[in-house]
């Protein structure tokens, strides 16, 4: 089974936002800009993380493995499907 493009869009705009709220946090971490500046960095910040957090949960939702217990395929959540792998 091929993937679909409307399932490889979300990624794209996960690492994008996660790369563009690392940078956010090392220009605020150098300590040198006006406030208003950092506060407006700030808001974009929050912005990127409620955007990750939100690809995040969907991906979380999404991820299920099939397993064939007594010959049935049934699906399980990822964290569920490999007791020995931690």
């Amino acid at each position: 089974m091929t993937r679909t493009k409307r399932e490889d869009t979300p990624a794209p705009d996960f690492e994008k936002s996660l790369q563009e709220l690392e940078q956010l946090v090392a220009r605020l971490e150098r300590g040198d800009l006006p406030l208003a500046e950092s506060l407006a960095l700030f808001e974009q910040g929050v912005a990127l993380t409620r955007t990750c957090h939100g690809a995040l949960a969907q991906a979380q939702q999404k991820v299920s493995v099939l397993l064939q217990p007594g010959g049935q395929a049934a699906a399980v959540p990822f964290d569920a499907a490999e007791p020995g792998d931690e």
